[in-house]
């Protein structure tokens, strides 16, 4: 079974940066949709990137497009999210998730994810 770990959350001010990771353990994560999604407190859970580690296919939130960057490294069986840029909107518990054969365009779709990450904690504040 796939178990993903993610990492790299923490405390940042405003227009600062953070690289997330998700790395995946048990099998390898070729032909795989990886989403990350963010949950702030009070409010639903939230699509904001997502990557083929097939194809490279990619997929942005509007409020996200133009300040993050989703990439993977298929030889360590991890993909990234680049943040830059960051806003206090941006503040909440990102998960990376993961898909088997899941088209790009469906991949905001927390419904359609197999396994999830425990999450960890972004913080954008002065």
């Amino acid at each position: 079974q796939v178990q993903l770990v993610e990492s790299g959350g923490g405390l940042v001010q405003p227009g600062g940066s953070l690289r997330l990771s998700c790395a995946a353990s048990g099998y390898t994560l070729d032909y795989y949709t990886i989403g990350w999604f963010r949950q702030a407190p009070g409010k639903e859970r939230e699509g904001v990137s997502c990557i083929s580690t097939g194809d490279g296919s990619t997929y942005y939130a509007d409020s996200v497009k133009g300040r993050f960057t989703v990439s993977r490294d298929v030889a360590k069986n991890t993909v990234y999210l680049q943040m830059n840029s960051l806003k206090p909107e941006d503040t909440g518990v990102y998960y990376c998730a993961a898909a088997r054969l899941l088209r790009i365009d469906f991949c905001q779709l927390s419904v359609e994810y197999d396994y999830w990450g425990q999450g960890t904690q972004v913080t954008a504040s002065s």
